[in-house]
């Protein structure tokens, strides 16, 4: 089965300088991929021709707007109809492409990805996902923005799209879900938290029981579930520390001549911290709960980062993710506690 990738390549900071490369890269070591490039035609042939590709597994399409980063996404949905975005997201409807990924306007392509494809059946919401690493690993934690406000069937309809997520990225068979919470007690949370406790508890899912932020990073579980809210205060604290310790650590090694020469002695060590928490590897938000696979990028993305992006979208086709979501979720008068 050949996996059709519709790419929005004037997405990001960087648009078809950071897109077309990737494109390129990506069919070359991915064989049985096909990616559909959209946007202004002639700056992505004007790319196309700076690099060797194969012309057979690559196709351009036209797209005369693109959305903003600043722009508002019910701006966007009302007036940029033939925005790279929007076409890239109508391609899957449209059954010629089986994914897309944009490194664009996030609140655009959440709404134009929900008008266009729909919600899944027994889906109410969806939700921002991403992987995160942890001391064994990764964790899959969700909801990342997407929603603020949720109600305990809202989050353990998180749970099991971020279960079948883990899945279809090569993870475990039965993934163990964590509550996030601000103590691992029963007692501890808010009501939604205590019911959503509840619905897990009594579910066929792999529920572990709540979890405490510092759980993130240790891989006590393989999901983490949380409302959009939480979970995006939680990702922002997180880069913010991981910047300001790097800093840190910059300064420290160049305080003196001293420091200076055991920064040059440490730096196989630094090199290796550094690829272990590069956050390059863990780009690609999974936005699920929709009637097909879209994945955002971060709008900095570069040609490495886009790559793992595009990766993840890949592996969620080649492994029916959207079946098996369908498969294990429940409407609420089909549950009993």
């Amino acid at each position: 089965m050949t996996v059709t990738i519709a790419l929005d390549c004037m997405g990001g900071d960087h648009g078809v300088k950071v897109t077309v490369p990737t494109a390129i890269h990506f069919v070359k070591n991915v064989p049985d991929a096909h990616v559909i490039l959209v946007g202004l035609s002639d700056e992505i042939n004007a790319a196309l021709s700076r690099h060797p590709h194969n012309k057979d597994r690559l196709t351009v399409i036209h797209a005369e707007e693109v959305i903003g980063m600043d722009e508002g996404p019910a701006q966007a949905l009302r007036t940029k109809k033939n925005s790279s975005m929007r076409i890239a997201v109508n391609l899957i409807k449209e059954d010629q492409a089986n994914a897309c990924v944009s490194a664009g306007n996030t609140g655009a392509l959440m709404a134009i990805s929900r008008f266009v494809l729909k919600m899944l059946p027994g889906i109410e919401r969806p939700a921002i996902a991403s992987f995160l690493p942890t001391h064994h690993g990764q964790v899959c934690m969700l909801d990342l923005g997407a929603n603020v406000d949720c109600s305990a069937e809202h989050l353990f309809q998180f749970a099991v799209m971020g279960s079948c997520l883990v899945t279809s990225s090569g993870g475990s068979n039965f993934p163990s879900i964590g509550l996030l919470n601000i103590g691992s007690e029963d007692i501890k949370g808010n009501e939604v938290v205590k019911e959503a406790s509840e619905l897990l508890k009594h579910s066929s899912l792999n529920f572990k029981g709540n979890v405490e932020g510092t759980d993130i990073y240790r891989g006590t579980t393989d999901v983490i579930v949380c409302d959009g809210f939480v979970g995006n205060v939680a990702l922002k604290t997180s880069e913010g520390l991981a910047q300001m310790l790097g800093k840190y650590l910059k300064e420290e090694f160049h305080r003196n001549l001293l420091t200076k020469i055991l920064g040059v002695l440490a730096s196989p060590v630094i090199n290796r911290f550094k690829k272990r928490v590069d956050h390059r590897r863990y780009n690609g938000a999974s936005l699920l709960g929709l009637r097909g696979i879209v994945v955002k990028s971060h709008g900095a993305a570069d040609v490495y980062s886009l790559g793992f992006a595009m990766q993840r979208a890949y592996e969620e086709v080649k492994h029916s993710m959207l079946d098996a979501i369908t498969d294990n979720i429940k409407v609420p008068e089909q549950r009993e506690l």
